[in-house]
C-alpha cells in the first residue's frame, strides 16, 4: 500500500479542521433563520430582525451552553466528541429552540421561519436521543437538515441544483468528521440520512 508524504497529511487533517470549524451545526444553526427571514419576510429589515432573534434561541443559547460547559470542564471540547458528554448541553439546545418555535408562532412570525425552527427541533432531539446509544454525527445531521430545507425553500426548478450542491457539502462535511477520527463512516451516513429525512418530512408540514 502507498503512504501518504507527511506534507500532504498534515494539508488534508488542516482541510478537514477548517472543514469541521467553518461547517459546524452551531454556523448552521445561526445562519438558517436569516437566510430563511430575509426570503419569507416583506422586506429584508424585517427578516433580518426575525433571522437575529431566531438565532438567538437556535444557536446563541444552545452554544452558549456547549462553551460554559467547556470552561467548567463537564465537556472536553465543543464538538462534543465523548458521546457521554453530550446529553446534559444537547437538552439545553433542544430547550432553546422549543422555546423559540413557541414563541415566533405566538409572534406570528413568517411561516417559513417557524417551519425552519421546527426542523431545528426534530433534528435537534433526534440527534439527542440517538446519542445516548450511538454517537450519530451532529455535523451531517443538521448540514444535511439544512440543505433540505434550502431546496424545498427554492421551489421545483432550482431544488435540483441546490440538493446536489447540499450532497457534495455534506459529503465533505461527513469526510473531515471520519478524517478527523470523531466518527465511523456509519455515523456520518446515518446523520445524514437522518437530518434530510426529518427535514423532508417536518418542513412542508408545518409551512
Amino acid at each position: 500500500m502507498t503512504e501518504q508524504a507527511p506534507g500532504v497529511t498534515r494539508t488534508s487533517t488542516r482541510i478537514a479542521q477548517a472543514v469541521t470549524e467553518v461547517l459546524q451545526p452551531a454556523v448552521w444553526a445561526a445562519a438558517m433563520p436569516v437566510v430563511v427571514a430575509v426570503v419569507a419576510a416583506r422586506t429584508v429589515p424585517a427578516g433580518i430582525g426575525w433571522g437575529a432573534l431566531a438565532a438567538l434561541f437556535t444557536a446563541v443559547v444552545p452554544f452558549g451552553a456547549i462553551l460554559y460547559a467547556k470552561h467548567t470542564g463537564r465537556v472536553t471540547d465543543h464538538h462534543l466528541s465523548r458521546r457521554e458528554q453530550r446529553r446534559g448541553v444537547l437538552l439545553v439546545g433542544v430547550a432553546s429552540v422549543a422555546a423559540g418555535l413557541v414563541l415566533f408562532v405566538v409572534l406570528g412570525a413568517p411561516r417559513p421561519l417557524i417551519a425552519v425552527i421546527a426542523v431545528m427541533l426534530v433534528v435537534l432531539a433526534g440527534t439527542t436521543a440517538v446519542n445516548q446509544v450511538w454517537k450519530m454525527s451532529a455535523h451531517t445531521a443538521v448540514s444535511a437538515g439544512a440543505c433540505t430545507v434550502l431546496a424545498l425553500l427554492v421551489g421545483p426548478a432550482p431544488a435540483v441544483g441546490v440538493a446536489a450542491v447540499g450532497v457534495l457539502v455534506v459529503a465533505l462535511i461527513g469526510w473531515s468528521r471520519v478524517h478527523l477520527g470523531a466518527h465511523t463512516v456509519a455515523q456520518v451516513v446515518a446523520g445524514a440520512v437522518t437530518g434530510a429525512l426529518l427535514a423532508a418530512g417536518c418542513y412542508p408540514a408545518v409551512v
